[in-house]
């Protein structure tokens, strides 16, 4: 489509590789459709080059091959976290009763209703932005979104019940969110970022707890980095909970999914 004033396309695209984006002709096209008048592209193209999630400045970010929209502060869903959804639909049987932990924009449980025909469907976050974003994302599917810590907010009635428990949540170490690129570290909640001293703080927790949510056979899906797959094994396993390792080179990505037995 066209833009509605006239452009120059290519030195817009040189001026967002020149300030480091690798997909320059693409995020030019998206920021063209998204301005309706020369000022409000200008704005745009700053603020991109100043560093801004490209995503923020959209309003949405594609993941799994659907428009979720995500507000300034709202972890941006990542490409790599498709392996975490279908690796949850590889292990999930049919109608199953879902919950998404660190759910973020909401971005896996809008993908998750869109694979599977859950009978419950929730999601839970600690940060308050990331509940109104997911909120907003949800509205059509019958699901719920809680805020609180971890299981803390839900219906204590779905306690080991739950067939799937999905969760991304953070894994990096204290130490390393530092060297996180500037689009993370500068506009992300860090909530959404920190893992504690060696990433795993939070999945820990997650496994322990899942352990007491899950039904006899559920299973706990979660994204990890490559390097922490043997500490996060080893501590399911002490949950009580079966690991296996689900890992995507081309998307540099890494999910357990580990059963209840």
């Amino acid at each position: 489509m066209a833009p509605p004033f006239p452009t120059d396309r290519p030195a817009l695209v040189h001026r967002l590789r020149t300030a480091g984006c690798v997909y320059a002709e693409d995020e030019a096209d998206l920021l063209l459709a998204a301005a309706d008048t020369p000022a409000a592209l200008a704005d745009l193209t700053a603020r991109r080059v100043a560093g801004e999630p490209l995503e923020y400045l959209l309003g949405w970010a594609e993941f799994c091959g659907l428009r979720i929209a995500v507000d300034e502060g709202v972890f941006v869903p990542r490409a790599r976290t498709a392996l975490l959804v279908e690796a949850a639909a590889e292990v999930t049987g049919p109608a199953p009763a879902v919950i998404d932990l660190c759910c973020g924009s909401g971005a896996t449980t809008v993908a998750l209703a869109h694979r599977l025909a859950p009978r419950w469907l929730a999601a839970a976050d600690i940060d308050p932005a990331a509940v109104a974003c997911a909120r907003r994302n949800v509205v059509g599917l019958n699901a719920e979104v809680y805020e609180g810590d971890l299981f803390d907010p839900l219906p204590r009635r779905w306690r080991g019940r739950l067939d799937l428990v999905v969760a991304n949540a953070p894994y990096v170490p204290t130490d390393a969110v530092a060297l996180m690129p500037p689009e993370a570290r500068l506009h992300e909640a860090p909530v959404a970022l920190d893992g504690g001293p060696d990433g795993l703080s939070v999945l820990r927790r997650v496994g322990s707890d899942a352990a007491d949510w899950l039904a006899p056979g559920g299973h706990l899906v979660v994204e990890v980095g490559t390097t922490q797959v043997d500490a996060l094994c080893e501590s399911f396993q002490k949950a009580g909970l079966s690991p296996t390792v689900h890992q995507d080179e081309t998307r540099d990505a890494t999910a357990l999914t580990a059963r209840r037995p």
